[in-house]
Formats: structure tokens, C-alpha cells, sequence
């Protein structure tokens, strides 16, 4: 199996190839790039690779600007310190998009996913595509992690961890289960189309509950609803009227 990385930090890159190595010994690793611009031109001038581990961010830009300019056709698979770009990796011939910092495991588990996709396609001369894209697609329940940044350090945040998400002085915020609180860079509308409509409801402009979270709902002033948590939050949680019949529902339909 030929095999490019794509990675612009060296000694990821080469920490990469070892696990890799040492996995399937049998593979060959053609080529290493740290850009976009490099990437394209060995896409474009050499044979396709039989698989690709492509980190998104790169020197000079996103690697999702090299599936524009090069036609890439065999599997990709992501391995990045960034998890809010899931569903466009996919999108781009991912069959695994794996978190940094990863593990032997974890890029032994996407080399068993390639090989079930070669294998999937070498045994149906004209295959049923339902259970292969059943099985590399992202789930259907939504995004299962943040990434925060606080004290210099990266942090992944679990979505059955955060019982809140919340605006406070034009800055979203995830209040969590165990009372710890974290900023995060996306707004409160991305926040709420990423995760499960399931878990989440936006109670208002500003709020975005967790259902495992709720503790109680009563009655309030102006026919609104108060939303009690199970972990005292910043400011009082309210539903307006015209939602109340809505949110009643979704909590109804577990």
C-alpha cells in the first residue's frame, strides 16, 4: 500500500509514519508534505497514493483547498487537533477523522477501516453503498466533543459532561456538570445546529440546555417557564410563552 502523509508539524509527521510502520510494515510510505501548495503539486504530477492521512490545518492554509484543486480519489483520512470540521472531512473522501494527540489504536483502527473498504469493493462487483456508508459516516446524534482552550492548554469536553451552553458579556461559554466553566469560539446558533436536537434545546437567545441537565420546570411571570438545572447556572433560565408549548414537548418525547 503506497501511502502520503500530509503534516506540517515534523514530528508529528514522523511519529505518524513509525505507527504507521509499525502497523503494516508491509506499506510504503511515498511521500511526506507540510502544505497545500506541495500536496497539490505531488497529487498532480505524481501517481494517486492508495491512502492519504491529511491533517486540516497546514502551513499555508486548510487542506480542505487541495480536494478544490486536485481530484483525489483515494480514501483520506483526517488526523488533526480540530473536531468542528467532522462533517466536511467526510465530505472529502474521509473514512476516519481522528483527533490529535492520537494513538496507536486510534490509526490502527483507521487502517482496518481501508482495508474493510477494499475489501467491501473487491468482493461486490456492483456493491449496495447503504451499510459501507452507514459505517464511515459521521453519527446522526450530532457533535459528541468540544475543544477548549483555557490555562494554555487544549481540552476536550465531552457533550454528556456540559449541562449548559450560555452567553455571558457577548461570549459563549460551557458550564459543565462537575460546576467547571470554559469560553469557546463558536457562537451559541453553530453550537446549536452542531449537537443533537435530541440532548439540546435552546431555551432563548442566550441558552442552550442539555436535557440530562434539567432539574425542575415551573411556572413563571408573563406565562414564561422556569428552567431549573441541576448545577446553579449564571442567570435564571426562562422560556417565553410562545416556546413553552414547544419545550414542553421535547421534554415530553424522551
Amino acid at each position: 500500500m503506497q501511502i502520503i502523509i500530509v503534516e506540517d508539524e515534523l514530528k508529528t509527521a514522523q511519529s505518524l509514519e513509525r505507527t504507521i510502520m509499525s502497523l503494516k510494515p508491509s506499506s510504503t510510505i511515498a511521500g511526506r508534505y507540510q502544505s497545500v501548495e506541495s500536496t497539490v503539486k505531488a497529487l498532480s504530477e505524481g501517481p494517486m497514493p492508495d491512502l492519504i492521512f491529511m491533517d486540516i490545518q497546514l502551513a499555508d492554509g486548510r487542506c480542505f483547498e487541495i480536494f478544490r484543486q486536485v481530484k483525489i480519489t483515494c480514501p483520506v483520512v483526517f488526523c488533526t487537533a480540530f473536531d468542528e470540521f467532522t462533517l466536511e472531512a467526510f465530505k472529502s473522501n474521509g473514512v476516519d477523522y481522528i483527533l490529535k494527540p492520537f494513538t496507536k489504536e486510534d490509526i490502527g483502527e483507521a487502517l482496518r477501516k481501508v482495508d474493510e473498504l477494499k475489501n467491501f469493493f473487491q468482493q461486490k462487483a456492483t456493491p449496495d453503498l447503504t451499510d459501507l456508508l452507514a459505517k464511515l459516516a459521521p453519527p446522526p446524534t450530532g457533535k459528541t466533543t468540544f475543544l477548549v482552550f483555557q490555562h494554555q492548554k487544549y481540552k476536550t469536553i465531552h457533550v454528556d459532561d456540559i449541562a449548559l451552553f450560555y452567553i455571558k458579556y457577548d461570549a459563549t461559554w460551557i458550564l459543565c456538570f462537575d460546576k467547571q466553566q470554559y469560553p469557546i469560539s463558536q457562537s451559541l446558533d453553530q453550537i446549536a445546529q452542531a449537537v443533537s436536537a435530541r440532548q439540546f434545546y435552546r431555551l432563548n437567545r442566550q441558552n442552550l440546555v442539555n436535557f440530562k441537565a434539567i432539574k425542575e420546570v415551573e411556572p413563571y411571570f408573563l406565562r414564561k417557564l422556569l428552567v431549573k438545572l441541576s448545577v446553579e447556572t449564571p442567570d435564571k433560565l426562562t422560556v417565553n410563552k410562545e416556546k413553552s408549548h414547544d419545550f414542553l414537548s421535547w421534554m415530553e418525547s424522551r
